[in-house]
């Protein structure tokens, strides 16, 4: 099927702001933060000119801007927030009782680093911090993609075999900054493909229930275990809302992975974010070289897709995660979880693991090539900090 939609030239947070406002949040809730600013401002403006009936609240701080959208779910609204790095630090609170109490919030992160010390420029280390709060994670690799996955997120948080929020992430400046051919989706396609939304539970005066109340411990387990079931199963109500998007928009900008000339790669990198596009670059040019090398690109990071990282790495010989985080003290973020599905697959295929690109530090098609270089003669890395500078580190042992 054609793509559906006009083309135009836009900035990707402006572009993000217009697929958003053709889902019909009833409730955008806002406050500032660099590199996000631009997809709350443009709503807001989209709002002001009365090309979308909503109600946009400028609040105090992001835990108000996650906590109004908490309040407008709970009475039955679609609800949208946008941040990044610092401000998703402090919506973390309230996350983790917006996943508890079901409701399909949508946000979009910007990445950026986390203080300290202070940067404003991208990494995933504010998306990696809150993994474990029941928030589902989409990773958009261009500026199409984080337009796509906002349709496809509202679609998926509000089936109600899911019922989280749902946060896309679309790296900081790289996407949000850039200028790029963009297809926004039709107003009339993402109508139908959405429907109007109606809350399962939701607050009413003449039907009264409780959302979030204090739990005794004999129940407080099990009602762990129902975030953690329904996130399980979102895996495969993602790839099917992510169908379903395709057959109706013409892209393939949804699902849990992109397998980039990997069936038959000896080396296969493992990636999220806007990096990989620099890694299929490099991939390609290999390739012409006769080298066999290919890329996994994770598009849905929670859920972990186990089973479906597995398939597609079954067949290489080494595995090396490139990823824009870290666990200080420990190493990796995705690098760990990628040991942990192929041991409990009974794989035993080497995985190398680096952390790349923290602050905003570019990684040039070189960087890639030395990665590739360096575990294709056989070195295996735990994990490292790739290319520390260490001529500027200072002597921290007396």
């Amino acid at each position: 099927m054609a793509p559906q939609g006009r083309q135009e030239i836009l900035e990707g947070a402006m572009a993000v702001a217009h697929a958003v406002a053709r889902c019909r949040p009833e409730v955008i809730a806002a406050y500032p933060i660099t590199p996000q600013t631009h997809i709350s401002e443009e709503l807001s403006t989209i709002v002001a000119d009365g090309e979308l009936q909503a109600e946009f609240v400028k609040v105090e701080s992001e835990f108000g801007a996650a906590s109004v959208c908490l309040g407008a779910s709970a009475a039955g609204a679609r609800a949208y927030t946008a941040t990044s790095s610092q401000g998703l630090m402090l919506m973390a609170e309230v996350l983790w009782n917006i996943a508890g109490m079901r409701l399909p919030v949508v946000l979009a992160c910007a990445n950026r680093s986390v203080s300290a010390p202070l940067s404003i420029w991208c990494d995933h280390q504010d998306a990696d911090s809150i993994r474990d709060c029941g928030v589902i994670q989409l990773h958009a690799e261009d500026a199409q993609e984080a337009v796509d996955q906002h349709v496809i997120a509202f679609k998926a948080a509000e089936d109600r075999r899911v019922l989280l929020p749902v946060m896309v992430n679309l790296d900081g400046f790289l996407l949000t900054h850039v200028f790029e051919p963009v297809e926004l989706p039709d107003q009339a396609l993402c109508d139908a493909f959405l429907g109007k939304y109606e809350a399962l539970y939701k607050l009413d005066p003449g039907d009264p229930m409780s959302f979030g109340c204090f739990t005794e411990p004999d129940k407080c387990m099990e009602g762990r275990w129902m975030i953690h079931d329904a996130c399980l199963r979102s895996a495969a109500v993602i790839e099917e809302v992510s169908a379903a998007f395709a057959r109706t928009f013409g892209r393939n900008s949804g699902g849990l992975l992109e397998e980039y000339k990997s069936a038959d790669a000896d080396t296969v990198l493992v990636a999220k974010g806007s990096i990989c596009g620099t890694i299929k670059d490099v991939v390609d040019e290999l390739r012409d070289k006769g080298r066999r090398v290919g890329l996994v690109r994770i598009k849905t990071f929670r859920p972990f897709p186990r089973d479906r990282i597995v398939a597609a790495v079954r067949g290489a010989k080494r595995i090396t995660v490139v990823e824009k985080g870290g666990s200080f003290g420990s190493g990796g973020v995705v690098t760990p979880e990628l040991k942990d599905a192929l041991y409990d697959a009974g794989l035993r295929i080497p995985v190398s693991g680096f952390c790349v690109q923290l602050g905003g530090r570019e990684v040039a098609p070189d960087g890639i090539q030395e990665i590739i270089d360096r575990v294709e003669k056989g070195e295996q890395v735990h994990y490292e900090y790739f290319r520390l500078k260490k001529a500027i580190l200072p002597d921290l042992v007396p």
